[in-house]
């Protein structure tokens, strides 16, 4: 089973990229989908449905997030 992943990993070229720049995207992507998800989370509850699409559609490694839960996200009332 390595074998296989070990093949589709040098067929995605992940296999040329030095091992710090594989770390850097992996923990970008991880630092991403933290902040998705509780921008997501804070979107739902606050029932705004554009927010929540928008914030569903675009990737911007963290920042449009980090802007709605601190800037925009704030509750009326």
């Amino acid at each position: 089973m390595f074998e296989e992943f070990q093949s589709y990993v040098n067929v995605m070229g992940f296999s040329t990229l030095p091992p710090g720049l594989f770390t850097l995207f992996m923990l970008l992507a991880v630092w991403s989908l933290v902040w998705k998800g509780f921008a997501l989370w804070k979107a739902a509850r606050n029932t705004s449905k554009v927010w929540f699409v928008v914030l569903l559609l675009v990737n911007t490694v963290g920042i449009l997030e980090i802007l709605y839960i601190f800037v925009f996200g704030k509750k009326k009332g």
